[in-house]
C-alpha cells in the first residue's frame, strides 16, 4: 500500500459506505483495480476506515438523537441480531466471503433487482411510504436487526438491506437512511473493535501503516459527510431505481471482466 492507495480507498469508503450500493464490494473491487493484497492489514485498514464514516454521522446526528432519546433503545435492539451473526461468522466472514467474487455480483445483481421490485411496488401503490422513525416497535426493530445481518455477505449492503427491509414496513426512504446512518454507529464500531483485538498489533504501530489509517481515516470522514447529506436531500425527492440501476450494470460488468 502507498499514500495514494490509502486516499483512494477512503474515499470510496466515505462515498458508499451510506449509499445502498455496498461500501464492501466497492473497497474490495477497488483494491483489485490497484493490485492491491488482500494481507492481514489492508483487511483491517477496510474496517478502520469505516470509523471515519461514522464519524460523519455522530457530528451530522447527534443533536438529532439527543431530541429523540427513545431511538437509542431501538438502535440498540436491531444492533443485537447483527452483533451475533456477525461474532459467529466473522472467520467466515474474512476468509471465506471477502475472497468469494461472485458471492460479491451475484448480491449487487439480486439485492439491486430487489431495489427495482421495491420501487414497481410502491408506484403502483402496493406498498405505501408514510411513517417516520418515532413509529417503530420492538418486533419491527428486531426485524430490522436480522436484515441488517445479511449484509455481512458483501455486496449486500448494510444501509441497502435496511432501508429495503424498512420500507417494506411503510417507512419513508429519507427516514429508513437515517436509521441506517444511526444503526451504522454501533454496528461499525463493534467491528472495528473486534477487528482490533483479532489484529497483530505490530502490523499497526509500524510507522509507515499508522499514516495510511489516518490518511483513510480523515479522507473518508470528509466524503461521508457529504455523501450522507447529498443521500437525504435526494431521497426526500427521488427513488432507489437510481441504485437498483446501477447495482445491477456493475454486476454485470463484473461478471462479464
Amino acid at each position: 500500500m502507498n499514500i495514494f492507495n490509502a486516499l483512494i480507498l477512503g474515499i470510496v469508503e466515505g462515498v458508499t459506505e451510506f449509499l445502498p450500493i455496498s461500501s464492501t464490494a466497492h473497497l474490495i473491487i477497488t483494491s483489485r483495480i490497484l493490485g492491491i493484497e488482500q494481507t492481514e492489514f489492508i483487511k483491517f485498514f477496510e474496517v478502520f476506515i469505516q470509523a471515519g464514516a461514522i464519524l460523519a454521522v455522530m457530528f451530522l446526528y447527534f443533536k438529532y438523537v439527543l431530541k429523540n432519546k427513545n431511538i437509542i433503545k431501538n438502535i440498540f435492539i436491531s444492533f443485537i441480531p447483527t452483533a451475533i451473526i456477525g461474532f459467529l461468522l466473522h472467520k467466515i466472514i474474512k476468509t471465506v466471503f471477502f475472497e468469494a467474487y461472485y458471492l460479491i455480483v451475484f448480491s449487487l445483481f439480486f439485492i439491486g433487482s430487489v431495489f427495482l421490485l421495491l420501487e414497481f411496488l410502491i408506484n403502483k401503490q402496493k406498498i405505501i411510504l408514510n411513517k417516520n422513525i418515532k413509529e417503530l416497535n420492538v418486533i419491527q426493530t428486531i426485524i430490522i436487526g436480522i436484515a441488517q445481518a445479511l449484509a455481512v455477505l458483501p455486496g449486500v449492503s448494510r444501509a441497502g438491506i435496511v432501508m429495503v427491509s424498512m420500507m417494506i414496513m411503510g417507512y419513508k426512504r429519507d427516514q429508513a437512511a437515517i436509521y441506517s446512518f444511526l444503526l451504522a454507529v454501533p454496528t461499525i464500531l463493534a467491528a472495528s473493535i473486534f477487528d482490533l483485538l483479532k489484529t497483530n498489533l505490530n502490523i499497526i504501530t509500524n510507522p509507515g501503516n499508522i499514516t495510511f489509517l489516518t490518511i483513510g481515516f480523515i479522507t473518508s470522514f470528509v466524503t461521508a459527510y457529504i455523501s450522507i447529506k447529498w443521500l437525504i436531500g435526494f431521497l426526500q425527492r427521488k427513488s432507489l431505481v437510481v441504485f437498483g440501476i446501477y447495482r445491477v450494470l456493475t454486476s454485470l460488468v463484473l461478471y462479464v471482466v
